[in-house]
């Protein structure tokens, strides 16, 4: 149903769960996940304590959105830095094309990153579906890896993901959807090992670790990618 089909109840009921979730974004830029306060959302927006659940049952269930939203952002971010790359692009400037995508978004929006990718929420249990909504972020790295010729030294990662993708079909069928078969232990070390870079600088980097430090964030980010572009011998 479009928008221009709902009623006016379903159409006053969207635009103030998004006011919601846009003033639980401001409390978050300024206090981080403990900011965020339903009692005072409520208060901002002019209802009742009990008026507010109608929209969102739990704080929980406002920070699941919010994580949704901010995934499916991120995601949109990489797959347009994918689509952007010619089709002669080399695996590794493909990488560095994806992971300055996941900085730039990142940088300009820290605190939704990190929801996502900080520290856990203490007591919140992210519904099952994030996990899908994690995998379209790293989606579009997989393909860098497919035919790769992984070193020593990444070996014992890309055994342990051939063994992930043999005992999880949906592993598996998430991987055999962006390489060939053959390629999608290496493809999911690849990216799990991608993932773990870029989190490493630019987590540290969002949350002020590097001030003063005399370097810049996408100068450290890309020495990181073409180190791990080293270790699965891509060109």
């Amino acid at each position: 149903m479009t928008s221009s089909a709902q009623t006016p109840r379903a159409r006053y009921r969207e635009q103030t769960r998004a006011e919601i979730k846009e003033i639980a974004l401001r409390q978050l830029a300024e206090g981080g996940t403990e900011g965020v306060a339903l009692t005072r959302i409520a208060k901002e927006v002019g209802l009742s304590g009990p008026a507010l659940y109608r929209y969102f049952d739990s704080r929980d269930a406002l920070l699941t959105d919010l994580i949704r939203d901010a995934y499916a952002d991120l995601a949109a971010a990489v797959s347009a830095a994918a689509g952007a790359l010619a089709p002669d692009t080399s695996p590794r400037a493909r990488l560095r094309s994806l992971a300055a995508a996941c900085r730039g978004w990142a940088v300009e929006q820290p605190h939704r990153y990190l929801l996502i990718e900080g520290t856990p929420v203490p007591g919140y249990d992210a519904p099952p579906d994030t996990v899908d909504s994690a995998r379209a972020v790293l989606g579009p790295f997989l393909p860098a890896f497919d035919g790769a010729e992984p070193s020593g030294a990444v070996r014992p990662v890309v055994e342990q993901m051939t063994a992930w993708a043999e005992r999880d079909a949906a592993v598996a069928q998430w991987a055999r959807g962006e390489v060939s078969a053959r390629s999608e232990g290496v493809a999911l070390a690849g990216a799990v090992l991608a993932w773990s870079h870029m989190h490493g600088a630019i987590g540290l980097e969002v949350s002020g670790q590097f001030e003063g430090m005399g370097h810049d964030g996408s100068t450290l980010l890309t020495a990181q990618i073409d180190s791990l572009a080293d270790a699965f011998g891509l060109g």
